[in-house]
């Protein structure tokens, strides 16, 4: 089969996180009854009229701000006309001529290299409903909860090359929505969706292939393989002398496959035309501005400051940053406890795996960063060993406990009173007398033996470093 060269533009759909939908009071709540969050607005029954949410705009700004966008100062509401039965209007209420941002990037990692990645536009647009197909029912039925929830629509240019280049760009934007706190990043709730359009070419200099656009992506492992199987799927019928057909194509996850869903739309079969219900929106430079100055640390600067402050593996710092509430959580814990190395391999150890394992973040977690600190400084003072720590922390994780009085109620302080342990060395070097001559005869392994059975003569409480140290002493003053 000839090998094809892969070009790759994509589209997300980030749902805002206001509280009411695009134009109307209706709440956004995922979850809720089929149509029990509607209005006469977001039904589009006659008469009623759009009010535009400002906070959506808002937010919108903050996007294109952070991915280097030009913020259109003068820009306006279209109809996108189209029949579907989640659509109650007939038409969408988006932006086509005059979009909130555009000329825009952002720059990913891709196979190690760092990749610049053109956003043609991001714009502003309501969503449709939802229509639910029952498994073998003679009928599908439609809610319209979702109707007129704001989007961002945000447009790649086609700079992508492979499902990598995909999957880091969508990694690193869904990072970005949310450490702005425009954007919940939850794919399996619709509130991020990604439609790459892929075409193939012979050559990297021949023009452009006919496109392919997928949609009904659900997770980021979901969207490599529907691209990965796109890719296959176009070269194998350009390789047997077929025709790529401009189409829409579902992917679906159980057959492996993509499968028709429509023709592909162009911009005209849309009829857009200036919605005549909404005013053109203008945005004066200071409002513009005033929104810049509010922008917080965004993932890629803060990797680099976590890095360079605290000296961290660039692997380390990819996994903090990852979200933002697990690198405020670990820079809390460091201002506490000023040890980053151990800091974050706990916070990326330990902590991590409790809040995967109820797939809660960081800042819902049951154990503070005083508490967490509390614990290292346990073992720090050799209270506690590293051993026990890590063994009693599922436990206090999930009760919210004070690692402190936990560890005083369980018995489990760990000893390193000099005079305790001495007890317990001489109780063993007297019982093993053939040990301590082996030792003392130049056999120096024995001496983990040695600390073994001390271990176990004090139940696993003893402190293995000054049982080392006292050890190595009383062997020495006895030979």
């Amino acid at each position: 089969m000839m090998s094809y060269h892969v070009v790759i533009g994509v589209e997300v759909h980030a749902q805002l996180r206001t509280q009411s939908k695009l134009f109307c009071s209706c709440a956004t709540t995922f979850g809720h009854s089929p149509n029990s969050q509607t209005c006469p607005v977001c039904l589009g029954m006659p008469g009623s009229l759009p009010v535009l949410n400002q906070l959506a705009i808002e937010m919108a700004i903050r996007v294109g701000l952070a991915l280097n966008c030009t913020i259109r100062a003068d820009n306006h509401f279209a109809r996108k006309n189209y029949f579907y039965p989640d659509l109650p209007k007939g038409y969408q209420i988006s932006q086509y001529e005059a979009p909130i941002c555009e000329n825009g990037w952002l720059e990913v990692s891709s196979h190690e290299t760092a990749k610049r990645i053109r956003i043609c536009r991001a714009h502003l647009e309501e969503d449709a409903g939802k229509n639910v197909h029952q498994p073998r029912a003679t009928e599908s039925r439609v809610d319209l909860n979702r109707t007129g929830t704001p989007l961002l629509e945000i447009v790649t240019e086609p700079d992508l090359r492979s499902a990598e280049d995909v999957d880091a760009y969508l990694r690193s934007l869904r990072e970005i929505l949310m450490y702005l706190d425009v954007c919940d990043g939850n794919m399996e709730q619709g509130n991020l969706r990604c439609e790459p359009n892929i075409s193939l070419r012979a050559t990297e200099n021949d023009p452009f292939g006919t496109k392919v656009e997928l949609k009904n992506i659900n997770s980021f492992r979901f969207v490599r393989d529907a691209i990965e199987y796109e890719v296959r799927r176009q070269s194998k019928v350009l390789s047997e002398g077929g025709t790529i057909q401009q189409e829409t194509r579902l992917w679906d996850e159980v057959q492996g496959q993509t499968v028709v869903m429509r023709s592909k739309e162009e911009a005209h079969d849309y009829r857009y035309f200036p919605d005549p219900d909404l005013l053109a929106l203008n945005l004066s430079s200071e409002m513009i501005d005033s929104i810049r100055v509010t922008l917080p640390e965004l993932p890629s600067s803060r990797k680099q400051r976590l890095i360079q402050t605290f000296q961290l593996p660039e692997d380390d710092a990819e996994i903090l940053i990852s979200s933002k509430a697990l690198a405020d959580y670990f820079e809390a814990c460091v201002q506490l406890f000023p040890h980053p190395k151990t800091v974050s391999h706990w916070v990326m150890g330990e902590l991590l795996r409790e809040l995967n394992t109820r797939n809660i973040s960081a800042q819902d977690s049951f154990m503070t960063p005083a508490q967490l600190i509390k614990l290292l400084q346990l073992v720090d003072q050799g209270s506690i060993s590293l051993k026990v720590a890590r063994e009693i922390f599922p436990e206090l994780y999930a009760g919210g406990q004070n690692p402190e009085s936990f560890v005083q109620e369980q018995g489990l302080s760990q000893v390193s009173d000099e005079g305790a342990l001495m007890r317990f060395i001489q109780e063993v070097l007297l019982n093993h007398p053939a040990q301590v001559s082996q030792y003392q005869g130049g056999k120096e392994t024995v001496l983990g033996f040695l600390v073994g059975q001390v271990m176990k003569a004090s139940q696993g409480k003893a402190n293995p470093g000054k049982v080392n140290e006292l050890l190595k002493k009383a062997l020495s003053q006895s030979s």
